[in-house]
């Protein structure tokens, strides 16, 4: 866990959080996260299945049930999770039922995976504060589990600074979600 010096000159834990989401590719919704102040760690994963350690294929063929997701650790002093969650729901379609652009299957649903009660409740607020930003459109993201989170392969971490930027289909994907945030969301963004 990061640490701070603290006014005193002493050493201490900084606090953290952590929020799980789907928005579609992992790739993706893990380029917006770590550009987020106040978030100190993204990891890609699946969650929301029915099979132990799913591999990345196996989740792929859309049998398993999981979604690809993130798990954001952040400074709530920081940021709050219901800011955290408006860029999630402003950085992706939650419109699209089991979607996300040309990515289709349950595997890219959007959903929202909440970690106690006080959670749960900030997502049913989120959701609710986006329709009534989008008349007309209702969002199809879904509030589930507890479940059981599985980490993804480590290619799959930190994509979008490495292999990404190689990727004909995150060159065409991930840069219009990061301009939605940098638009939307300036004052939340890191330099750089």
């Amino acid at each position: 866990m990061p640490i701070s010096l603290s006014e005193q000159g002493e050493i201490s834990e900084m606090a953290s959080e952590q929020a799980i989401v789907a928005g579609g590719c992992f790739w993706c919704t893990e380029a917006v996260f770590r550009d987020v102040i106040g978030v100190s760690a993204v990891e890609s994963g699946y969650i929301g299945g029915t099979v132990a350690d799913p591999s990345y294929k196996q989740v792929c063929s859309g049998t398993t049930g999981h979604a690809e997701a993130v798990r954001v650790t952040y400074d709530p002093a920081v940021l709050s999770y219901g800011d955290l969650l408006d860029m999630f729901m402003g950085t992706h379609d939650p419109s699209q039922l089991n979607r996300q652009g040309n990515d289709v299957g349950t595997q890219y649903r959007s959903a929202i995976f909440p970690l106690d009660d006080g959670q749960r409740a900030e997502a049913t607020a989120a959701i609710a504060r986006w329709d009534a930003d989008h008349p007309g459109q209702r969002a199809v993201t879904t509030i589930e589990g507890p479940a059981d989170w599985y980490p993804a392969e480590d290619y799959h971490q930190e994509y979008w600074e490495g292999e990404g930027q190689r990727n004909p289909y995150c060159l065409a994907v991930i840069p219009p979600k990061l301009a939605k945030l940098r638009k939307s969301f300036a004052e939340r963004v890191k330099a750089g």
